[in-house]
C-alpha cells in the first residue's frame, strides 16, 4: 500500500471514529438525567421511631413522582404516617415524593412511629425504589444503610 493511501486510510479510520463517538455522546447529552437524593434522620427511644426525611433532585432534569422506601429491622406496632406514606408490611414503610424540580427540594416527610418492643438498636434501609422520568447518573446518594441506637440521638443519613 502507497504512503498517500496509508494516509487518507488514517484521516477516512480517524473521522469515522470522531464522528461516531461524537454521535454517541451527543445521544447521551439527549438523555435526561437527574439525581435523586434523600437525607435526614432517624431517633429511637423508649420503642418510638422518629424518621425526617428530605428528598432533593440535584438535576439537570426534573423528576415528576419517585417512591422511596424505609425498610427497618424490627417490626413496627404502627404510628401515624403522613398522607404520601403507607405501610408496605410491619417493617416496610413506602412513600411518594411528588414530583421534584430540577435542583430543587422537595417538603420533608416526618415519621413518628412505635417498635413492636423496646429495642437497644435497629437499622434502617433508604433507598429509591421507583422514579419517573430520567435516569439517575448517582444512585448512591439515594441509598442509605443507618444504625440507630436507643439513644435518643438523631443519626444522620
Amino acid at each position: 500500500m502507497s504512503a498517500m493511501r496509508k494516509v487518507l486510510l488514517g484521516m477516512i479510520t480517524a473521522a469515522a471514529l470522531v464522528g461516531g463517538t461524537a454521535t454517541g455522546t451527543a445521544a447521551r447529552e439527549a438523555e435526561p438525567e437527574a439525581d435523586l437524593a434523600h437525607h435526614g434522620h432517624v431517633s429511637l427511644w423508649d420503642g418510638r421511631l422518629g424518621v425526617w426525611l428530605v428528598s432533593e433532585n440535584h438535576g439537570p432534569a426534573d423528576i415528576s413522582q419517585a417512591t422511596v422506601r424505609l425498610a427497618f429491622s424490627v417490626p413496627l406496632a404502627g404510628g401515624e404516617l403522613p398522607e404520601a406514606c403507607l405501610w408496605s408490611s410491619d417493617r416496610v414503610v413506602s412513600c411518594r415524593t411528588g414530583g421534584l424540580r430540577a435542583a430543587g427540594a422537595v417538603g420533608e416527610l416526618a415519621l413518628d412511629l412505635r417498635t413492636a418492643g423496646r429495642p437497644e438498636e435497629l437499622t434502617v434501609d433508604i433507598r429509591t425504589v421507583w422514579r419517573d422520568g430520567p435516569a439517575d447518573g448517582n444512585p448512591r446518594n439515594d441509598r442509605h444503610h443507618v444504625l440507630v441506637l436507643a439513644t435518643g440521638d438523631p443519626y444522620v443519613f
